[in-house]
């Protein structure tokens, strides 16, 4: 067990950078660290009042911003368990999520709170809104509370001090998170975390990725995600870094508009962020016919690739020491693209019940392909004969591993097995070396009739890159593979491209995609999707409900 503590590392951060800012949302005035140890203490008088005991839940739910992580940090450094809720679901789904995590407390935006059927939760005693922490329903004793807390805060910490802050040492053990996931199966499941996990994965980042206090960092992907929540938040508020919250989902522009005023030290980032950037600006760049010659000439190449390495190093604001990419597979032709272009980027590995982390390398060591080495607190090997050849699932044990499902010990005991390995559900090998090299989600794994294993991602990543296209889904239909294609619809309308011609366009991407694989994995037929896929929180595509189409 390691020796740090997640409530350790909040109260030294803030101890220690007392006069810097620390979060922040975009073009908006934030707090330091002073500043959110009062609103902390303050919110600690209010659960002690309210007689909140450690081990109670509080759910959040709300679009990310400054006070969504000070309630956060209030409730983990109280004792008690945050239960982070996307603000994207559905009011009836909020609503059974607060009811099944057995919340008792609620912090929520006003126009999410609206929506809510709270007889759903009964069992939750107040209500406070995220735009201002007013209270916006409670039974008399709580309001009581809630009104005192702050004139009692004023009393007993008129001057407040670095040394007032002591959040006490809450067990390794104690349960910090409950995350809820739709996943791809469709169901929904709350992903007990501990402070022990968290710490863990705070520790390794602290070790390996590169920050330093008073850095700044912009937080874009769904802090009620772990990835988001460990490494665009926790991680560097542990450092002492400035936190800069977009509070909206950000288009293309405005994410890269953010990139170049903050200029953040380190970027976090989903796949498909880096590959919008890669299909939009350096595809029709390096499509034309003079470019791909330019680029197969030695010295000439290499001006080149440097010419479109200091474009994209400006696109990212131009002071990042690294991109760490990861919460699903990241497009192979990109990666090669931009490792030849000498870009400084990482693919990580990590799934919610690791907290997230499972696997990383630095830009600067990692291997082309794999997503890392396991980090110092798990244990990871493949279930396979040959691990370093024959694919089979990854499954780990270790110190960030889940407590568990709530309240669902069947679903616990399908993930993790008797010996303490947890089943992850993604397929690969591991080198001698100990990368890792992911092929594919089992669940999505499609057997062909030759009896070879077909990983539908490997295709999909092709004709993604193709103009036209903005995703697609290949799914089995009689032993053959049929390529759902989801057009471009704006680009289409633009070169005034008709249904019929997109029809012959797709049979050429069918063709050439075909070239690329062996006939194994040939798609039989390319088929039109007219809407967007649908998808869970991560902008995983819910393969499930196309599998019979």
């Amino acid at each position: 067990m390691i020796k740090e503590r997640l409530t350790g590392y909040i109260e030294q951060s803030i101890r220690q950078n007392w006069n810097r800012e620390a979060l922040s949302n975009y073009r908006e005035q934030g707090y330091s660290y002073r500043e959110i140890a009062g609103k902390i203490l303050q919110a600690h008088i209010f659960f002690r009042n309210i007689k909140l005991k450690e081990g109670d839940k509080i759910a959040l739910v709300g679009r990310n911003s400054a006070n969504w992580c000070v309630v956060y940090l209030a409730a983990v450094t109280y004792g008690a368990a945050i239960v982070p809720v996307l603000p994207d679901f559905r009011p009836e789904d909020i609503a059974g999520i607060i009811d099944h995590s057995d919340a008792v407390l609620l912090y929520v935006d006003g126009k999410i709170f609206e929506t809510l059927d709270t007889g759903r939760f009964p069992q939750v005693k107040g209500t406070v809104s995220l735009d201002g922490f007013g209270l916006l329903s409670a039974t008399a004793d709580v309001r009581e509370c809630f009104d005192a807390a702050e004139s009692i805060y004023a009393q007993q910490y008129h001057d407040l001090k670095p040394e007032d802050v002591t959040f006490g040492d809450t067990d390794y053990d104690r349960l910090a998170v409950i995350s809820y996931t739709s996943g791809t199966t469709g169901f929904s499941k709350g992903v007990m975390i501990s402070h022990n996990s968290l710490a863990c994965n705070i520790r390794f980042a602290q070790h390996n990725m590169p920050l330093n206090p008073g850095d700044p960092v912009i937080s874009f992907l769904p802090l009620a995600h772990t990835y988001g929540c460990a490494f665009e938040f926790l991680f560097p508020l542990s450092i002492g870094c400035h936190i800069t919250i977009l509070t909206k989902t950000p288009s293309p522009q405005i994410l890269v508009q953010a990139f170049r005023e903050i200029k953040p030290s380190l970027i976090l980032s989903v796949p498909l962020v880096i590959e919008k950037i890669y299909k939009k600006q350096i595809l029709p760049l390096t499509g034309k016919p003079h470019m791909r010659v330019l680029l197969a000439i030695p010295g000439i190449n290499r001006l080149l690739y440097g010419a479109i390495r200091r474009r994209l190093v400006e696109t990212f604001g131009g002071r990042f020491r690294e991109i760490v990419i990861g919460g699903a597979a990241f497009n192979a032709d990109a990666e090669r693209f931009f490792r030849k272009a000498g870009l400084r980027f990482t693919v990580g590995y990590g799934m919610t019940e690791c907290g997230p982390l499972i696997s990383y390398r630095s830009w600067n060591t990692t291997q082309p392909g794999a997503s890392g080495k396991a980090i110092d607190t798990l244990e990871v090997t493949i279930d396979s004969p040959d691990p370093q050849k024959i694919v089979g699932e990854i499954i780990l044990r270790g110190e960030n591993v889940m407590m568990g499902y709530y309240k669902n010990e069947k679903a616990t005991s399908e993930m993790i097995d008797s010996a303490g390995w947890m089943h992850t559900g993604d397929l690969g090998i591991i080198d001698a070396q100990g990368n890792i090299y992911i092929k594919g989600r089992s669940k999505s794994m499609i057997l062909g009739p030759s009896g070879k294993n077909i990983y539908p991602e490997e295709i999909e990543a092709v004709i993604n890159n193709r103009n036209y296209v903005v995703e697609s889904l290949v799914v089995n239909e009689a032993n053959r593979l049929v390529a759902l294609v989801y057009p471009d619809y704006e680009a289409l309308r633009g070169d005034n491209i008709t249904d019929t011609q997109f029809e012959i366009i797709l049979e050429q991407i069918r063709k050439e995609v075909n070239e690329r694989f062996p006939e194994y994995m040939a798609v039989s037929k390319c088929r039109i999707h007219p809407d967007e896929f649908a998808k869970t929180p991560k902008r995983s595509i819910k393969r499930y409900l196309y599998a019979k189409e």
